[in-house]
């Protein structure tokens, strides 16, 4: 028996089971957050402004499409490494792990998986540098959790596609140098086209009246005849299943970020216990703080096997996308009870951005809500187990 301390990011000594290069992926990472985000993260978010001067220090850091081969300009990494990157970009805020998720799990996904070689060649490299950035346009003003119900179109030209529709709540939409947007074509097939933002007829408009997600750049993106040659199309979309495909990949890595904010969470609450003082002791030495915090550990520890274990079978390459969702659903919503439960000990300073937790706990209202609500997970995972569409 080993008489090693337990510590909360690592109770039940899962660090032994990853590979000396995922440890030394995950803390380069963590050490850059540590240093350049979580000292002004709750500034940032209050004034509601993402830190665009770190997006080339995050391309040299690799947290974009580090799955992806080295031709693409990425690493080739496990999965279970670029789930932990994840992890500790959301320690520092959901809006940053927002960002690289869409570069990467989206953006740069999607042209690697359904775009030609020139395409694949023409803009991984320069996205995995950060020198350019992506958005993905598939969330429409009224087609949200039902995709299918999508209204852009592209109509075929005599040299390529006429764009015309309207996209919402797109993560880095006023800060993206492209569009990878969905939209039917003139058979009512959804496909996907890589549309530079500076053509004529679009525009992108930045949301401002959010209350949570604040750091992260969210926007509205119109298509008003956007005119696009035959070379933006991603010949290899085709259907709903191509950009549900690339939700899966970002999905895959909300499981592992939701993780970081759990833990930034449960750290801080920890912290405070210890040096609150109430009625002549410290408040970590009652029995009610202590049930608290047990609690909050336990979901901790939940969500670190479910996401460990989602890297592995995605490592082995069987990674089905029911397990992805459950994975989501229950993080997701897990993380949010455990920055609900911190912004609570913390009392009174729990709601000041001094701290972490009531900034964590807003994020995390959204991440319960985008790229799949918990309803529409549990949907999903209840289709797969009785064979019965409820939908």
């Amino acid at each position: 028996m080993s008489n090693r301390s337990l510590t909360v990011d690592d109770f039940l000594d899962l660090d032994r089971t990853l590979s000396p290069e995922e440890r030394q992926i995950r803390d380069a990472v963590r050490m850059f957050v540590d240093e350049k985000v979580r000292p002004q993260a709750g500034q940032w978010w209050q004034e509601g402004r993402f830190p665009v001067d770190l997006i080339p220090q995050l391309g040299e850091l690799g947290v974009f499409g580090p799955t992806l081969p080295e031709e693409y300009g990425g690493a080739g990494v496990s999965g279970v490494a670029y789930g932990l990157m994840m992890q500790e970009l959301e320690r520092g805020d959901s809006g940053l792990r927002s960002f690289a998720s869409v570069q990467s799990g989206l953006s740069m996904y999607a042209i690697y998986r359904f775009g030609s070689e020139e395409q694949k060649r023409r803009y991984l490299p320069r996205m995995a540098r950060g020198e350019v950035i992506g958005c993905f346009g598939l969330t429409e003003p009224d087609a949200g959790s039902d995709p299918g119900a999508m209204r852009t179109v592209a109509h075929k030209t005599a040299h390529g596609y006429r764009l015309k529709g309207a996209k919402r709540w797109i993560t880095n939409g006023n800060l993206a140098h492209i569009a990878v947007v969905w939209a039917k074509d003139d058979e009512g097939v959804i496909r996907g086209f890589i549309v530079p933002t500076n053509l004529p007829g679009f525009s992108a408009r930045e949301i401002h009246t959010k209350a949570s997600m604040r750091m992260s750049v969210t926007s509205e993106l119109y298509l008003d005849q956007v005119e696009v040659g035959e070379d933006a199309l991603l010949p290899l979309s085709e259907g709903l299943s191509s950009p549900l495909t690339c939700l899966t990949q970002a999905r895959f890595g909300i499981a592992f970020g939701t993780v970081g904010a759990a833990l930034d969470c449960l750290t801080e609450a920890l912290e405070y216990t210890r040096t609150r003082i109430a009625f002549g002791r410290p408040i970590a030495a009652t029995q009610l703080m202590q049930e608290r915090l047990v609690d909050m550990l336990s979901r901790v520890v939940a969500m670190q096997l479910r996401a460990l274990q989602l890297g592995r079978l995605y490592d082995a390459g069987v990674l089905r996308y029911p397990q992805v969702s459950l994975a989501k659903r229950d993080n997701a919503r897990s993380a949010l009870e455990v920055a609900r439960m911190a912004r609570e000990i913390l009392g009174g300073n729990g709601i000041s951005v001094d701290y972490g937790a009531i900034r964590h706990m807003a994020n995390l209202e959204t991440v319960d809500t985008y790229e799949g609500t918990y309803e529409v997970h549990t949907l999903i995972v209840g289709r797969e187990l009785t064979g019965e569409n409820a939908f």
